[in-house]
């Protein structure tokens, strides 16, 4: 029972821990982000088992995630209002061509970036662009402007 009871700690951790980051810096990863995920991963692995390697442990710490994710999940299908607390909400970043700089800094997004996601997507100019959305996965939506 104590090896369930840590890994509901840890998978609560983990959400919390994904909420406070932000969205953006998750999409984007660069080779020390992804080496720090590996990393934190291997630390809570070792919190939740407390070296218990037996069939039964793993059986029981990826069940409990594994039943918690699918908890989360309908919870948030069930009551809309848990939403944007556990899955965030879209967000506004360019609006008629003009940035919204207050946007951009709660989600530590720079306009070079913002600028960047564009010209990806063929756009040259932020002053094309009608609406730019982060939207809850991290990556920005951008709806030009119509001529």
């Amino acid at each position: 029972m104590d090896l369930v009871l840590r890994a509901t700690i840890a998978f609560f951790f983990i959400l919390l821990l994904t909420r406070i980051v932000g969205r953006r810096e998750l999409v984007t990863l660069e080779p020390f982000d992804l080496i720090l995920l590996v990393v934190l991963g291997d630390l809570i692995q070792q919190g939740v088992t407390q070296s218990d390697y037996s069939v039964t442990g793993l059986i029981l710490a990826a069940g409990t995630i594994a039943l918690l994710t699918v908890a989360v999940s309908y919870v948030s299908f069930r009551f809309p209002g848990t939403r944007p607390l556990l899955e965030g909400q879209p967000i506004v970043v360019v609006q008629d061509g003009n940035v919204l700089e207050e946007n951009l800094r709660r989600e530590r997004l720079t306009r070079e970036e913002l600028a960047e996601a564009a010209r990806l997507q063929q756009i040259p100019s932020l002053q094309q662009v009608s609406w730019a959305i982060l939207e809850k996965n991290g990556q920005i939506s951008f709806i030009k402007k119509q001529n």
